[in-house]
């Protein structure tokens, strides 16, 4: 027997807006992890896959309070989160506590938590708050994306070389050169290239119509998961590579085709398609 409890998306939409906002406060009332005199980071701050891969004490405060509440609140519901792990397969949530630790670390606003529920491995609800700006996206499944209340819509943008194109880095330091590689051979051919820090942010700028596209390798699970279905509810064309449960969110299995096999891709109509073969001439295949 499913351990879901049945639920339309509004319902799920409206439990990750909550909790969501919920872990904001939280995160918002727990100490800084560096030292506000010299800047140094404390011993709250340690590493996993290398040492610029780095996890504060809040990401894992953070991820117990979301888990504790949707306990409460969704008993029983499978929950898989970035520091705690679970069965990504029976998972009903998925939690990224601070996605953008980097930028929460330095003292940068631009990090979030990230709350998607999903079905058969698909996003159907999904809410990103951001501590700092005090901001709340979110979306259903067919039911649209909002900031704050405020319908989104993607850019109007049709030109390629008017684009302004979000992008990220891995931690490993040879995968990087590559993604650096890629990004100066797309460079010339765009109006400029964004990297935030924070997968899911730059999902949500999509959808605001704030960047025009974004292209990532390497990105997990709980970095996208509620982001990505923010930008599609606004409209985006989407493209995730690999996916518990599906290959394309967009329902275009060509979308992406060549363009790697970890790819996340997000881009206002009028510049997908520009975006995409720019990125493969760029050698994103070979990233």
């Amino acid at each position: 027997m499913s351990p879901y409890q049945a639920s339309d998306p509004a319902t799920l939409r409206a439990v990750a807006e909550q909790v969501a906002a919920e872990a904001a406060e939280h995160l918002r009332g727990l100490p800084a992890p560096r030292d506000a005199a010299g800047g140094g980071a404390t011993g709250s701050v340690s590493t996993k896959s290398s040492p610029t891969d780095v996890v504060t004490a809040s990401d894992a405060s953070v991820e117990r309070f979301v888990r504790d509440r949707l306990a409460r609140l969704r008993p029983g519901e499978p929950v898989y989160g970035e520091e705690g792990a679970g069965d990504a397969a029976a998972a009903r949530w998925v939690v990224d506590p601070i996605d953008g630790t980097v930028n929460y670390l330095y003292g940068l606003p631009w990090y979030a938590i990230s709350i998607a529920a999903v079905e058969a491995g698909e996003t159907v609800a999904g809410a990103v708050a951001e501590p700092a700006a005090g901001r709340l996206w979110s979306a259903g499944r067919g039911l649209g994306a909002t900031c704050d209340g405020r319908p989104l819509a993607v850019a109007a943008t049709t030109e390629i070389a008017q684009s302004l194109i979000g992008t990220g880095f891995a931690y490993r330091a040879e995968r990087r050169a590559r993604q650096a590689r890629m990004v100066a051979q797309m460079l010339p051919e765009v109006r400029d290239v964004r990297r935030a820090g924070a997968a899911s942010l730059d999902l949500c700028a999509v959808a605001a119509g704030w960047l025009d596209g974004y292209l990532e390798h390497g990105c997990n699970w709980w970095d996208w998961a509620a982001g990505a279905l923010i930008a599609r509810e606004a409209g985006a064309v989407l493209h995730i590579a690999v996916a518990p449960g599906t290959s394309d969110l967009a329902g275009d299995g060509r979308t992406g085709a060549g363009l790697g096999g970890d790819v996340t891709l997000a881009a206002a109509p009028g510049v997908a398609h520009q975006l995409v073969e720019l990125a493969r001439r760029s050698g994103a295949a070979q990233v």
